[in-house]
């Protein structure tokens, strides 16, 4: 059974994997969205709720 790392490997082969790399790669150099993907991940982590 392939472990999951290499289930990402075979995906990222396949058309649609394809297609959601370049995505991300185009969302990731705009600045605008590397900012929001930080906030919401701060958020996920725990940072900047004002709790925790």
């Amino acid at each position: 059974m392939p472990g999951i790392l290499s289930k990402i490997a075979m995906f990222s082969r396949t058309p649609q994997g394809r297609r959601l790399t370049a995505k991300a790669k185009r969302v990731a150099s705009d600045p605008r969205k590397r900012a929001e993907a930080k906030r919401a991940l701060g958020r996920l982590r725990g940072r900047g709720s004002g709790h925790r």
